[in-house]
């Protein structure tokens, strides 16, 4: 795993992030979950997601529990 160096500008923390995981544009939407941060592009929110949606089998989420949908009164 890379690392990447933190450092002081200011009031503020920065972290120089190394040429392999740097971001196009100049801002990104920021996260925190738990103890991790995550930095994710402002120009394209979705697109790594989009791409990665080969990813998952066919069977994904095939046999995952779901509870029965209540019956409602119709309208």
């Amino acid at each position: 795993m890379q690392t990447a160096k933190l450092f002081r500008n200011g009031r503020s923390q920065a972290v120089r992030l190394p040429q392999a995981f740097r971001f196009e544009g100049d801002e990104v939407f920021i996260k925190k979950v738990g103890g991790v941060v995550l930095l994710i592009p402002k120009d394209a929110p979705w697109r790594e997601w989009a791409e990665s949606l080969h990813e998952f089998t066919d069977d994904f989420m095939a046999t995952r529990e779901q509870p029965e949908q209540p019956r409602r009164d119709e309208l």
